[in-house]
């Protein structure tokens, strides 16, 4: 393994599925998840409603046209190196500018993250758990 490849850890959901996560069009979600988050087409479903599986490092994550709104919905991403995830996503094309890194503090976990809003409307916490 590159030590510069980052690795994708954990996905927390939003709200209370992450392999549900909601799309109003599946073939038009893809090529960002596959092109630019890095992410690779494991499985397709056609019912109860067209949806796919999305894996990266053993990770999976759900994008399915089931109805739901996008805007309200995403997961957290805990990854190896929250820098390193920045500049993979601009170099893959993710056109963000600035990285505009925060700290968040979850229980007793501090974070440095980033987000990232998909073409899809789903919106994406990057983090790297900081003092470990």
């Amino acid at each position: 393994m590159d030590a510069s490849e980052v690795i994708y850890k954990n996905a927390w959901p939003y709200q209370q599925d992450k392999m549900n996560l909601p799309v109003n069009s599946v073939e038009e979600a893809l090529p960002f998840y596959e092109n630019i988050m890095g992410f690779i087409k494991t499985a397709e479903y056609d019912t109860p409603h067209k949806a796919v599986v999305l894996s990266r490092n053993g990770l999976e994550i759900g994008l399915a046209e089931n109805g739901g709104d996008p805007t309200q919905d995403g997961c957290f991403f805990e990854v190896s190196n929250v820098e390193a995830a920045f500049a993979e996503l601009q170099a893959k094309g993710w056109d963000k500018g600035n990285a505009d890194f925060s700290f968040q503090r979850h229980g007793t976990t501090n974070w440095k993250v980033f987000f990232v809003v998909a073409p899809d409307g789903l919106c994406y916490c990057v983090g790297q758990k900081q003092g470990v």
